[in-house]
């Protein structure tokens, strides 16, 4: 499988899925949680994942969750640094475009530009820092998209119309709509706020809105891509994972949304 380039633009392979007319699936996993998880990017990837999250494991999230929290802890028991999430994906074949989530302490002590150059270097093609407030994140923009990054921002329920015009403007590769005000996690039904926030999104923008935040399994994952262009799938699959499921079981869970979806 050959080797996506970091510079094809995420935006431009969602806008062609999406135009084509197939719902958005935007997968996670916590780099660093164990061993093999690498080969679960890869798995998701086959398993129809258009676009794969990496979660660079921190110890104090503001919007993470217990499960993808209990991941992280996982990861850095295990030694795992920024350095070493990002050496292994250097020579990894996915099949899908990358997506690094991270928070602003990672970014501000490496330096906007080192960490952009870092991920380009990584193969990674997009970011998403969800606690840099959009007043202070021009300066990390400008360095992304200078090395091919494209930065995903987020939209939350309570973000009011122009606000959200901004955020729509600013958000290169999709717009992240955050179906909820609270962190990520299981959920047994899905917030009404998702339908609401992603009609007021897709008014505002052609970019692709994709809809995350508490999206566990095929059914919910249906009724969030509805009114929106698709999905983003996270703590669900890594609870699996953290409870045995190995690469080709996630890879099955990832398939089983992605025929829900098609």
């Amino acid at each position: 499988m050959p080797r996506l380039d970091q510079r094809v633009a995420i935006e431009g392979r969602l806008r062609s899925a999406r135009d084509a007319g197939r719902k958005l699936l935007v997968t996670y996993v916590t780099g660093g949680f164990r061993a093999d998880w690498p080969e679960c990017l890869v798995a998701m990837a086959a398993a129809g994942a258009d676009a794969i999250e990496v979660g660079l494991p921190f110890s104090d999230p503001m919007m993470d969750g217990p499960t993808v929290q209990e991941a992280s802890m996982r990861a850095l028991e295990r030694g795992t640094t920024p350095t070493s999430v990002l050496g292994e994906l250097r020579d990894l074949d996915v099949g899908a475009p990358l997506v690094m989530m991270t928070y602003a302490n990672l970014v501000l002590r490496a330096g906007t530009t080192r960490f952009a150059s870092e991920l380009a270097a990584a193969g990674v093609s997009g970011a998403i820092v969800p606690d840099l407030p959009l007043e202070e994140s021009a300066q990390w923009e400008a360095d992304a998209a200078s090395h091919g990054i494209e930065t995903v921002l987020l939209a939350a329920p309570v973000t009011p119309d122009d606000r959200l015009g901004v955020i729509c403007e600013r958000s290169h590769g999709f717009v992240y709509g955050v179906n909820l005000m609270g962190v990520t996690g299981e959920r047994a039904t899905l917030a009404g706020s998702s339908a609401v926030l992603a009609k007021r999104l897709k008014a505002l923008s052609d970019k692709p809105v994709v809809m995350g935040f508490g999206v566990s399994g095929p059914r919910q994952a249906v009724e969030a891509a509805l009114p929106s262009d698709g999905v983003v799938v996270a703590s669900w699959l890594m609870r699996a994972a953290l409870d045995g499921a190995g690469p080709d079981d996630v890879g099955q869970l990832v398939g089983a949304i992605r025929a829900a979806l098609d």
